[in-house]
């Protein structure tokens, strides 16, 4: 799977769903949209959000940190929770 992780490093929702990701072993690439404008407008075109996290998998964006529908795309299953 292609995950990216559009974030900026002030941001305790990125945190969160960074440290979720990792949690799981997933494997992502994390790119800080503060740093640089042109991967803030990307960001922007791609999801009409000027807000983070934005989580891309596969081409498919997840808005904020959506833990269900993170599940859901990376067949996570909460043992906890069942």
């Amino acid at each position: 799977m292609n995950i990216k992780v559009y974030c900026t490093p002030h941001c305790p929702w990125c945190t969160a769903a960074k440290e979720y990701l990792k949690s799981h072993n997933v494997v992502f690439e994390e790119i800080d949209v503060s740093t640089d404008p042109l991967l803030a407008e990307e960001l922007i075109k791609k999801s009409g959000q000027m807000g983070v996290p934005v989580i891309e998998i596969d081409g498919e964006l997840v808005i904020g940190f959506n833990r269900p529908l993170l599940d859901q795309l990376l067949h996570i299953t909460n043992e906890k929770e069942k």
